[in-house]
């Protein structure tokens, strides 16, 4: 009876809170997926310009930049669930005003929508920290491996379902039902976290804001383990990433329409969701260091092999292994974050891991597009799945003590 009442225990998801916590997730990322998938489509039929596609990055990205640190400050000292709903309003507003926008197809339009897309980098300031901070609130240190598991499904279920939503709304609705769903979404996501129990004002040190946001800075920077794991993620996801490219390659090398686009964006997180649900019952916990450093690595040999196929299919498939071996590095890396971060720092440093990789998706998009303009559009792709093994190399080189990282010695 004892055991039965330990599994349950065990389980994160018998915890009502913790439920609510994935459903803000999940919503926020498919209002998030949705639009992404609609503005670079959107974009790219009024421009047919691939640096076009990388400023979208940039324009979500300076905005994200400035403000990420202050909202890790703002989590670790005021109401944590509010902020999340914050962020939740403001998408739900900016996908309303992107379906305004979305009548016309002309380049003034698009300056516009670059405009709404910096405010979506402003809401996604204050999601990580949001979620880093109910998670470690909600749940016990022996269930984050599977709870950042589940999390992990969940988040790359959003991945799957919102790509290919977005996909088929264009092609059967359009693009103003595409936007409206992405403001459905959202609007769902503020409802679950406004009612999540919790979250209220944390007891955190009455610090001036800016040594506060140092002293979080140092943690990371002094931390060997922390610091080596968002490095690697973020230089792997910087120069690997295809994904603000997708758009090029259905049309001009597989000749799909935004269907297509829809099945591209989701294959790498197929890959990652049967990765989570593999994950949350068999956590790694045995040479932990090891296995992030082979997955990154396996990451970019999997977008130098797409990059190098003609087939729609096999690179649906290459795109699928892609996110299998994102997935393992997912996963390790939350598990890490989580496990070592103090919880009176935990907005601060989930705002730096956020930094370190949601700055490096937005750059990666604004790279991959200024590379296609000057190396073409497969070699520089391939460029970026090289460069991804070296990050590997090196990291593994400069930093030993992730290398040989167990994380059942932090449990």
């Amino acid at each position: 009876m004892s055991q039965q009442a330990h599994a349950t225990s065990a389980n994160p998801l018998s915890n009502p809170g913790f439920f609510r916590l994935l459903t803000f997730r999940v919503c926020i990322v498919l209002s998030y997926q949705i639009m992404a998938v609609v503005v670079g489509w959107h974009i790219y039929q009024i421009t047919h310009d691939t640096l076009a596609l990388g400023l979208i990055g940039l324009a979500e990205l300076i905005p994200y930049f400035g403000t990420a640190l202050f909202a890790g400050y703002a989590v670790d000292h005021y109401s944590r669930r509010l902020f999340g709903v914050f962020a939740a309003v403001v998408l739900t507003i900016n996908s309303l005003i992107l379906a305004g926008l979305s009548s016309g197809l002309s380049n003034e339009s698009s300056l516009w929508i670059y405009v709404s897309i910096a405010f979506v980098g402003l809401a996604r300031a204050f999601i990580g920290p949001t979620y880093s901070a109910m998670f470690a609130i909600l749940l016990r240190r022996e269930q984050y491996a599977k709870a950042a598991s589940v999390g992990s499904v969940v988040f790359q279920f959003g991945l799957i379902i919102g790509p290919a939503l977005g996909g088929i709304l264009i092609a059967i609705a359009g693009i103003v039902a595409a936007y409206l769903a992405a403001a459905m979404f959202a609007a769902v996501s503020a409802i679950a976290i406004l009612t999540l129990k919790g979250g209220a004002k944390p007891a955190a040190e009455s610090a001036p804001i800016f040594t506060s946001i140092a002293e979080g800075v140092r943690y990371v920077y002094n931390h060997q383990i922390i610091l080596a794991a968002q490095s690697l993620d973020m230089f792997a996801v910087l120069f690997g990433g295809a994904v603000a490219m997708l758009p090029v390659f259905i049309h001009d090398v597989f000749h799909y329409g935004p269907e297509g686009l829809g099945i591209l964006r989701a294959s790498p997180a197929l890959g990652a969701v049967v990765t989570g649900i593999i994950l949350a019952r068999h956590p790694i916990t045995q040479h932990a260091g090891r296995w992030l450093l082979i997955a990154v690595a396996g990451f970019g040999v999997s977008i130098i092999a797409f990059a190098l196929t003609p087939y729609f299919w096999l690179a649906s498939f290459l795109l699928v292994l892609s996110g299998v071996c994102d997935g393992i590095s997912v996963v390790l890396r939350t598990t890490i974050m989580q496990l070592m971060t103090p919880d009176h720092m935990r907005g601060r440093v989930a705002s730096i891991n956020g930094l370190f990789i949601g700055s490096s998706n937005e750059l990666g998009a604004f790279e991959s597009g200024l590379a296609a303009r000057v190396m073409g559009l497969i070699p520089s792709v391939i460029f970026g799945g090289t460069m991804t093994i070296a990050v590997v190399l090196a990291t593994a080189k400069l930093a030993p003590k992730l290398r040989q990282l167990n994380l059942k010695d932090w449990h």
